[in-house]
């Protein structure tokens, strides 16, 4: 009998000590994904993260040094034995669904065109991986630079030009940055296309805002459009700020740092 009320006394104890629901083993499937694992999970929970986590382009590269780097593979994936499996683009459908047959949940971010979309985004992976809190201290922090930036540039024009020569019109996630900043978005049209030589030559816009020119795509874009002597020569003095990539790949909270530094260009012309 007394042995029996010990053991009952231990397993309360032992139940009093555990947190009231624990966080999930978590598994990243590519680098956008991985930025939402590495800033919402305990680094204990992270069981694995994409081979691009600390590139240059990867926005919390910092944090992924030293963790577990894998590849989008079954094998790979069921070998770390996660709970909840975190995907941008990574993978592929006969992944996931071998996954949820195995009963991994599998949490997919989706191609948010605006920041009410970022939200749903940071919202879906905080829930499934018991990090509510968390999420709504990172969609505060967004809410917060967006609110600093609002109207800097007072509806003046410009014109988005990656390196690769593209820009972007309507519903994308860079028009929604540039008009959070109080700039109009010349391209026109809707999502990405490419931006003609001769419209630049001929129709040079009143300023540049620059993405993904930055020296981690510099090596293998240097023959685009966005590299051109000519085109270059045009964006030197028009250029009002150059996103790097680490900001510019991912439909992340993060994307309102380009807001704020198209803003903070503004402040600083």
């Amino acid at each position: 009998m007394r042995a029996a009320v010990l053991l009952a006394a231990g397993a309360m104890a032992l139940a009093a000590a555990r947190p009231a629901s624990s966080s999930p083993r978590v598994y990243s499937l590519d680098q956008c994904a991985d930025q939402y694992v590495l800033a919402l999970s305990r680094p204990s929970d992270i069981v694995g993260l994409s081979r691009r986590a600390v590139d240059a382009d990867s926005y919390l590269r910092r944090m992924a040094v030293g963790r577990r780097r894998k590849r989008a593979t079954s094998e790979a994936v069921l070998a770390a034995n996660p709970q909840v499996v975190v995907r941008y683009w990574g993978g592929d459908a006969r992944l996931t669904a071998d996954l949820e047959a195995r009963g991994v949940k599998v949490v997919a971010i989706d191609d948010a065109t605006d920041f009410a979309g970022v939200r749903v985004n940071v919202r879906r992976v905080a829930t499934a991986l018991g990090q509510t809190q968390a999420g709504e201290r990172l969609i505060a922090r967004m809410d917060q630079r967006l609110a600093a930036s609002v109207g800097a540039w007072r509806g003046a024009p410009a014109l988005y030009l990656t390196s690769g020569g593209y820009t972007a019109g309507r519903d994308t996630l860079i028009d929604a940055m540039m008009s959070g900043a109080g700039v109009k978005n010349l391209a026109g049209g809707q999502g990405f296309h490419e931006v003609s030589l001769e419209r630049l030559v001929f129709e040079p816009p009143w300023a540049i805002v620059q993405g993904f020119f930055d020296a981690s795509y510099l090596a293998y874009q240097r023959w685009n459009l966005g590299h051109q002597p000519l085109v270059r020569r045009l964006a030197r003095g028009r250029t009002i700020v150059s996103l790097p990539a680490s900001i510019l790949g991912c439909p992340a909270w993060f994307a309102a740092e380009g807001t704020a530094q198209i803003a903070r260009a503004r402040l600083r012309d």
